[in-house]
């Protein structure tokens, strides 16, 4: 079976969460429709009438929750236990780079990465060598570092295409450790949490409890890792809040019940539907509620546990551990509380607020597979591809910022930046001066603190100047972004601009240096 088979596409919508939603609100829409077709019967020609018949269509629709979405963008995730290896130095395939349309989001969440206490140290002071690799590979691109967070051997790295970023507002990470008693972070789960085009998503990286016969422990430490993780955001505190939220992580189920020559007899025999009932993550869905609010894409891959390394061969070692889908890509749509059955038939049919939402948010799960092509680990990476279709809230940056006139380091430059909407700002806020092709907020040549006094009136053109001694001598290409301390993101971005070599890096015959991929 070949690996990269794509599967069905699923989908699920935050319209539409469950059974007993879509049957209220098909009963619900063929009332509407009644009405509708007794219009059409008395239908005259004046235009009141056929406005009594659009605002029923308008109802009706609403009422059913299939509004068209405005926008699509494509999600890429990654799964890997990388089992303290180093990174492979060609990611392309993980990041399936090469695959139009292109990721507009990329999520990763490792788990084993290097955990040693000398090179955690090493690891805090600096960016790990996975951070890197996928830095440097995806910046060139046009994709940023959005954030990441670390606990021990656990990573979540989230980047986004540079355009996205004055959209990703209210930042927030967390985690939370279940290894020995919650006090050691070998397991455990980590969290980015922010609002895209104002719908609120999670993404969480788990690594639960090892072993066959641990699978109970695994569903308590999932739970517990649900409901522990806090948000410092009103309207979402919890992981659970968010309108979608993305799990993905070395979960560790296991194949139940089945013998070693079975389970590789049906593997190799590319029969894996035999396995799938005694998968122990769809065995506790069955019988675990808070499971079955959470979607997932048919394993129509192999397990991708435990393998020789740098082979295709599952474990030869003495101990013969049985292959299983120990890592796992699932997501939750929030549930919505449509109107009730005693509710009376007015008020279902005028009520648009219990349980609409006028910005739904549509997740298809387009791929769902491995890559078998990548052996420095013991595990094989799990790959999710998505398409959320989403109306967005907003699609105006809240800084607009530009420079100002010539731009070299033979002299003093402006820039100006005006707050378009109003936001908590603060003294602490700055603008950075990057390169294009820039990995992260952090990776600035320099910056400014935004005006020191009274924060900024909406609309005001506040001007600011950058010394000279400050720009690159070089020159190329650049850009601005309004970094927020308060939300932990760049509220926006200039248009790329010129700065002009000086006239001291002609005299001493500077040359330039390649940083990102383009010369600096």
């Amino acid at each position: 079976m070949d690996p990269l088979t794509d599967g069905p596409r699923v989908r699920s919508d935050s319209m539409s969460s469950s059974a007993s939603q879509s049957s209220r609100s098909k009963m619900l829409l063929r009332q509407r429709l009644s009405q509708l077709l007794t219009c059409i019967e008395d239908l005259s020609s004046d235009d009141e009438a056929s406005e009594e018949v659009s605002r029923t269509l308008d109802e009706a629709f609403h009422l059913c929750g299939r509004f068209v979405p405005t926008d699509a963008f494509r999600l890429h995730m990654v799964t890997w236990n990388v089992a303290s290896a180093e990174p492979p130095e060609d990611i392309t395939s993980l990041l399936q780079l090469d695959v139009q349309p292109p990721a507009d989001l990329y999520v990763i969440g490792l788990q084993e990465v290097n955990a040693t206490p000398v090179r955690f140290i090493s690891d805090m002071l600096v960016e790990d060598s996975w951070s890197h690799v996928f830095m440097d590979t995806l910046a060139p691109r046009g994709f940023v570092k959005v954030t990441s967070i670390r606990m021990q051997g656990l990573l979540l790295l989230v980047f986004a295409k540079q355009i996205h970023l004055p959209f990703i507002r209210k930042i927030q990470t967390n985690y939370i450790r279940t290894g020995i008693f919650g006090y050691w972070g070998n397991k455990g789960g980590v969290s980015v949490r922010f609002s895209f085009y104002g719908h609120m998503v999670c993404f969480l990286n788990c690594h639960l409890a090892a072993h066959m016969n641990y699978a109970l422990e695994r569903v308590d430490e999932f739970e517990y890792i649900l409901e522990s993780q806090d948000f410092d955001i009103s309207d979402t505190p919890n992981v659970l809040d968010h309108k979608v939220v993305f799990c993905l992580g070395d979960l560790n189920f296991r194949i139940a019940d089945h013998g070693l020559h079975f389970i590789r007899s049906s593997i190799n025999s590319g029969r894996l539907n035999l396995l799938w009932t005694k998968d122990q993550l769809t065995m506790m869905k069955k019988k675990e509620p808070f499971l079955q609010e959470f979607e997932e894409g048919p394993l129509n891959f192999k397990p991708t546990y435990k393998f020789d390394r740098n082979s295709d061969t599952y474990d030869t070692s003495g101990k013969k551990r049985k292959p299983a889908w120990t890592d796992r890509i699932l997501w939750r749509i929030k549930p919505k509380t449509l109107p009730s059955e005693d509710d009376d038939d007015e008020k279902a049919s005028t009520s648009t607020d219990d349980g609409l939402d006028d910005y739904p948010l549509l997740v298809t799960q387009d791929k769902y597979t491995s890559d078998m092509s990548y052996g420095v680990s013991d595990h094989k990476p799990v790959i999710a591809t998505f398409s959320l279709e989403l109306r967005k809230c907003f699609d105006i940056p809240l800084v607009h910022i530009s420079p100002v006139g010539v731009w070299s380091a033979d002299q003093d430059a402006l820039l100006t930046y005006t707050v378009q909407e109003d936001f908590m700002s603060s003294t602490w806020d700055w603008i950075g001066l990057y390169k294009v092709g820039f990995k992260s907020a952090s990776d600035y040549e320099t910056f400014v603190w935004v005006r020191e006094n009274d924060l900024p009136e909406i609309n005001e053109v506040i001007q600011i100047s950058v010394d000279k001694d400050e720009i690159p001598l070089l020159g190329g290409q650049y850009l601005l972004g309004y970094f927020s301390t308060n939300m932990q993101s760049i509220l926006g971005l200039s248009a790329n601009f010129q700065i002009l070599e000086s006239k001291r890096a002609v005299m001493e015959g500077l040359v330039p240096e390649n940083v990102n991929g383009v010369n600096k």
